[in-house]
């Protein structure tokens, strides 16, 4: 591995806290731009504009979409900031370089009645599974939440007398979200009376103490599966989109949803007018005098 690349990803590990799958992706991209580099005769640190563009024309003509093109610019944007930062080198040449155009990326929402089969199919499952599964994808649903927030919710978070529960986001930004009556009853039915006490709603073996993702996603599928939905289209992520495309049928304004979904920018939340608008023109061209 080329040296400086090495340094950088020793950077984002020690600096950054990368996960290991961050530092294993960070690390095949910047290899395969530095095998692309020394075919220009230079390492991956020596690389000029030239070289960069070179190489993301070469993405798009192997087939490779706009979305990896991108995130593959991305780090080679870090890398030579990172560079210039230690006095490697005194430019960046990827500082002229536009990102490729990604395509509008449309949430995939189940329908109501689908989240409602969804629940039903939960409540099928045998045993305390199926008050967890339950438990889950009321949360999910009923409050958007991020799978990550679900997960590592407290013990204590649910109360009869408190409507809103303050979660922790990304970049470690807390926000207020509503928890509704039928989802913290399912909550804590699910959760019972653990056997020794715990800090976490949902506790498990796992080492972090509480329910893993892993096992949220699999909870669904199989809640999936027993309602008779492609477990495949079932996942947190598409809970969380399905509450904020219910909520936006419902006349839900952007800034509302903004809050209550943690979106840093509203034009993270803008893209589920799309998804409105959509379904609103299929309606108007079902409309017998549409033609």
């Amino acid at each position: 591995m080329d040296r400086h690349v090495e340094s950088f990803l020793e950077m984002l590990a020690a600096e950054r806290g990368a996960a290991r799958n961050t530092l294993a992706a960070y690390a095949a991209d910047l290899a395969d731009f530095a095998a692309h580099a020394r075919q220009h005769g230079t390492g991956p640190a020596g690389a000029q504009a030239e070289t960069v563009q070179s190489y993301l024309r070469g993405l798009s003509a192997a087939g490779l979409s706009a979305r990896t093109a991108a995130r593959r610019l991305s780090a080679l944007r870090q890398f030579f900031r990172f560079l210039a930062r230690e006095g490697v080198r005194e430019d960046d040449p990827t500082e002229l370089t536009e990102s490729p155009k990604l395509p509008a990326s449309l949430p995939k929402a189940l329908t109501e009645a689908e989240v409602e089969a969804l629940i039903a199919g939960a409540e099928t499952l045998p045993g305390p599974r199926g008050k967890l599964a339950v438990a889950v994808i009321e949360l999910l649903y009923a409050s958007g939440l991020r799978v990550s927030e679900l997960t590592e919710l407290h013990a204590g978070a649910l109360r009869a007398d408190a409507p809103m529960v303050a979660v922790l986001g990304k970049g470690g930004k807390e926000r207020l979200v509503p928890i509704s009556r039928r989802a913290r009853e399912a909550a804590l039915e699910a959760r019972g009376t653990p056997k020794k006490p715990s800090r976490w709603l949902f506790p498990s073996r796992a080492a972090g103490g509480h329910i893993t993702r892993q096992a949220v996603g699999l909870l669904l599928k199989d809640a999936a599966i027993a309602a008779g939905l492609d477990p495949e289209r079932v996942s947190p992520h598409v809970l969380r989109h399905s509450f904020a495309t219910h909520l936006l049928g419902r006349r839900a304004d952007l800034r509302t949803l903004q809050v209550l979904l943690g979106h840093a920018d509203i034009a993270t939340t803008q893209i589920y007018t799309k998804v409105v608008e959509d379904h609103l023109r299929r309606v108007l061209e079902a409309h017998p005098l549409a033609e």
